[in-house]
């Protein structure tokens, strides 16, 4: 691994609720994760000790999985327990995310339309306006007057759902999200961190393994506990 000493200089260019960003001149970056975890529905925010590295943990495979099939991430090396280097790609307002079952934002914004569990085929795919307190669905003609190229991000999306869904089995993937980007030559890039913390996972008896464990009220070491089953379960 990279010395951190090195790689971390200064205050943070960009500092959130879960991570802290490190620019650096050739065009890369230096991201530390923040061990929080955070739901407005369930009204909870809090640090989890641990998770920050369980995260990078999963994260740290799933990149080298979606780099394996052509997918491009702004990850490239872990640096320490919680700190990697990435390709510097500017977040856009907005994420991206497949739904391949009916579960979360779905029941709750159109309740009775499907019944929970109920799978999606095709899987949906949508799109929801970052913004605080809680991200809001946005239309696509509105991101196509943004300047987006909508269906080249709903191919990525569904592209990092075949690999992910593949990569996981038996796990069943039931929804993620992702932020794509530009890079410095224009090509789309995921962005974002994937971990259980921007997934919900089941079992092959439908427990969770994500971060529907904290929304219902988990303690922080079963939290951990689970986390780290999962990681312990993953494809080299």
């Amino acid at each position: 691994m990279t010395s951190l000493r090195s790689d971390i200089t200064g205050p943070p260019a960009v500092e959130g609720r879960s991570k802290r960003i490190w620019r650096r001149d050739d065009g890369t970056c230096v991201v530390e994760l923040i061990p929080s975890l955070r739901s407005y529905t369930f009204d909870r925010d809090e640090l989890v000790p641990a998770t920050a590295r369980l995260r990078l943990d999963f994260y740290e495979r799933a990149a080298h999985a979606l780099h394996a099939s052509g997918i491009r991430t702004v990850f490239k090396e872990r640096l320490g327990e919680t700190v990697y280097l990435a390709d510097y790609v500017p977040a856009p307002p907005f994420e991206v995310i497949v739904k391949n079952r009916s579960v979360g934002s779905t029941l709750r914004k159109y309740p009775g339309l499907f019944p929970e569990g109920h799978v999606f085929h095709p899987p949906v795919v949508k799109f929801d306006f970052r913004i605080d307190p809680e991200d809001q669905p946005i239309g696509e003609d509105y991101l196509r007057a943004y300047g987006v190229e909508v269906e080249e991000f709903r191919r990525i999306a569904r592209e990092c759902n075949d690999r992910l869904r593949e990569w996981l089995e038996p796990l069943d993937l039931w929804d993620f999200c992702v932020i794509i980007g530009s890079g410095a030559k224009g090509e789309l890039t995921v962005n974002s961190e994937i971990s259980p913390d921007c997934m919900r996972l089941r079992d092959r008896d439908g427990n969770s393994l994500d971060k529907d464990l904290f929304r219902q009220g988990a303690s922080h070491e079963h939290i951990v506990s689970v986390w780290s089953g999962l990681v312990g379960r993953l494809p080299a």
